[in-house]
């Protein structure tokens, strides 16, 4: 049952049972619009309490339905919450942990709510994408003022039923329960309440009828809009939230209604709601692992070790720190710890500066954190992370000494982003313990976490690290073992795209310039300015022996032999000055790719924002469709989000296998057929991958 119905007395219960969060997928409407009528046709029913089984209200649409017809099918939410609204016996919304989305709307259709404590409100669909679509574009100004309820509705963020009971005037919540446990027996007497009050037929309250205007009207919606349209950048969604609101001041309620469900409507089909649905779904179905079961066993983490104190080391320790999990760091030289630890507190004292960190959490952070020179520490560590340098016999002195002091079912992880996950868990008597576990760069700011699976790699080690992922609020990834894995495979193809397109005509700053419009955080030239040249030059030496078939263009090799590794020493692909990040035209680089051209005998040619981008993104496609083949990605909404949480794809797009389903893969192929034709360019790259070639023949898409 989705919906279940008990009788208390005088008193019907309808608690929605749709776990996780009680999602109002068809067969739950069904169950509460049955309930309703039942509760209607006993003559012994006084009063309806609509609630919520679990850990939730209802978190609002079922994800399972999102843009299939089960969604609009009758009754749909509109009727329901109609339905609530006709009834002639009061419906009080008991209403507790979490209240969001088509939930919140629900309850404001009740003639009467009562809340608890610490219960999360909002109306999140702005996230999705899209609007509202079933009044709450219009009832919750009614309840909490224009202002409040628009600011809640355009950052589609969750505010607490403390804060919004303060609102002076608030009409959402009638009672505010004394806790979470009494909020049963509370709504019960209030509902009785509310149903004596109204024995004698006298009208029960409707939000709908509730005035909705604001005193400054078209001034403050202009000022609202100028607000929003600065921060929306890409997105309709937020602006279409400010019209919404308006109509609800200014038209009818039912046109005001009928207004929110035609932009809903129209939002629901735009590229952007699109994408915004596919990382939502996408984002969940990252976790899931096909052949690791959700109940599989999962290992205790108590306490973390972090081997190396340099940049990533010291990023790692503050996600678990900042979990409230002790950490050790090891170093060998006692300046590099020092040095290491200097840096978590900068770090954290930059936090505490700008007042988005209290002293107090500082202070217990800070006090979670050990260091040590000698590897017998971390005897009792429960996982183990390796941070030291990207050469593999580095990592083999490392994992020897971790493999003879750490006890038996710790968890020894790599952060390395190309190297060999089985050949570093070889270096141990116990590779079912070793996994990958490589963080991206700032490691306490970037929320992707490659999670690398060996041949060897035990499920439970598994299950146990997606779960350590959420518990440091990363969005963790599955990647087999190849070189580069997911995201750095991809990136050496796009690299190479953009070295190619400096051969033949174009300067780094028009490569970046088109990418970036395109909604690329960063290009690929200012991207290897932040890295660090170097890393990528060291790269490609081991790939020019191990793969002495791949065509490169040589100008990033001629940059790093002129010591322009980047940022880092104040040249790059750009020029820097010191202390700024501001990449400015290098005409030395701009003289280096001339040379270059000419000893080639290449003769530059103009070449357009249109190609740059679909060479760059259509490469990322491409062995995307090589990495699905391989089996080192298990669906290609994983890939879409490497990119979207770890390389900066513009999230507007849903991530390149997504864009590449939007363009229609048909017309990926075509264009890629045209790149083969150029002579510069690599053309047994450009043969599409058989996967690819065989769902564009076939009308079909990744996802």
């Amino acid at each position: 049952m989705t919906a279940e119905y008990q009788v208390h007395g005088d008193i019907a219960v309808i608690t929605l049972n749709n776990p996780p969060v009680n999602g109002l997928g068809l067969a739950t409407r069904q169950g509460i619009t049955d309930a309703l009528a039942k509760a209607q046709a006993d003559a012994a029913v006084k009063a309806i309490v609509l609630t919520g089984a679990g850990k939730a209200f209802s978190g609002g649409a079922d994800i399972k339905e999102f843009g299939s017809p089960k969604a609009l099918q009758e009754p749909n939410l509109l009727s329901v919450i109609r339905a609530v609204e006709l009834s002639t016996k009061p419906v009080v919304a008991a209403m507790h942990s979490v209240v969001m989305g088509g939930g919140l709307e629900l309850a404001l259709g009740a003639h009467y709510r009562i809340v608890a404590p610490g219960t999360s409100v909002a109306l999140p669909e702005v996230k999705l994408g899209l609007v509202p679509g079933a009044g709450g574009t219009q009832r919750l100004p009614r309840v909490l003022g224009v202002e409040t309820a628009l600011n809640m509705i355009v950052s589609g963020e969750p505010v607490k039923s403390e804060l919004l009971a303060q609102q002076p005037g608030q009409k959402l919540f009638d009672k505010v329960a004394a806790s979470a446990a009494s909020l049963a027996e509370e709504a019960l007497a209030f509902a009785r309440e509310v149903g004596a009050r109204h024995a004698d037929g006298s009208p029960l309250p409707l939000v709908r009828d509730l005035p909705c205007k604001h005193p400054l009207g078209d001034a403050y919606f202009q000022f609202a809009r100028n607000m929003v349209k600065g921060m929306a950048k890409n997105f309709p969604a937020p602006l279409k939230c400010v019209d919404t609101v308006e109509a609800a001041t200014k038209k009818k309620f039912e046109d005001g209604l009928a207004f929110e469900r035609e932009t809903f409507i129209n939002l629901m089909w735009t590229p952007e709601c699109r994408a915004l649905r596919h990382i939502f779904v996408s984002e969940r179905a990252a976790s899931k692992i096909p052949d690791v079961p959700e109940d599989t066993a999962k290992r205790e983490i108590r306490t973390v070790g972090v081997v190396g104190a340099g940049t990533m080391g010291g990023g790692i320790a503050m996600n678990f720190l900042n979990a409230g999990i002790p950490v050790t760091i090891l170093e060998t030289k006692q300046e590099a710890l020092d040095r290491g630890i200097a840096t978590i507190r900068k770090n954290y004292e930059a936090q505490v500066k700008k007042g988005k960190l209290k002293q107090e959490k500082y202070d217990e952070r800070m006090a979670l954190l050990s260091t040590t020179l000698d590897y017998a520490a971390l005897k009792d560590a429960d996982l183990i992370i390796e941070a030291v340098f990207e050469e593999l016999g580095v990592k083999e002195t490392v994992f020897q000494q971790l493999d003879a002091v750490a006890k038996p079912g710790a968890i020894l992880a790599s952060n390395t982003s190309t190297l060999d996950v089985d050949k570093i868990a070889a270096f141990t008597r116990r590779p079912q313990d070793v996994v990958g576990m490589h963080f991206f760069s700032p490691a306490n700011v970037m929320k992707l976490l490659e999670v690398v699976r060996g041949k060897e790699t035990a499920k439970d080690v598994l299950a146990t690290v997606m779960a350590i992922a959420k518990k440091i609020k990363k969005t963790a990834v599955v990647s087999g073992v190849c070189d580069g894995f997911i995201g750095n495979r991809m990136i050496e193809q796009y690299s190479r795209q953009a070295g190619f397109l400096l051969e033949e005509g174009c300067t780094p700053q028009q490569v970046d310039k088109a990418i970036e419009k395109f909604g690329f955080a960063m290009g690929p030239f200012r991207m290897g300015d932040l890295a660090g040249n170097d890393i990528g030059w060291a790269i490609r030496k081991r790939r020019y022996v191990e793969k002495p078939q791949m065509k490169y263009s040589k100008t990033a090799d001629l940059l790093c032999e002129m010591g322009r590794f980047g940022q880092k020493t104040g040249a790059g692909w750009y020029d820097y000055q010191p202390g700024k990040r501001d990449a400015i035209p290098s005409a030395a680089v701009n003289e280096m790719v001339e040379q270059h051209r000419q000893a080639l005998g290449i003769t530059p040619r103009k070449i357009g924002d249109e190609e740059i981008v679909q060479r760059l993104v259509y490469s990322l496609v491409n062995e995307g469709a090589r990495i699905l083949e391989d089996g080192i990605a298990s669906k290609a909404s994983d890939i879409d989000m490497v990119y979207l949480t770890g390389y900066g794809f513009p999230a507007w797009r849903g991530g390149p296998m997504h864009y590449a389903d939007q363009v229609g893969l048909f017309n990926v192929v075509q264009s890629m057929q045209r790149f083969a034709r150029n002579p510069r360019d690599d053309a047994d790259f450009w043969q599409p991958a058989p996967l690819l070639a065989r769902l564009a023949a076939e009308g079909k898409t990744f996802n």
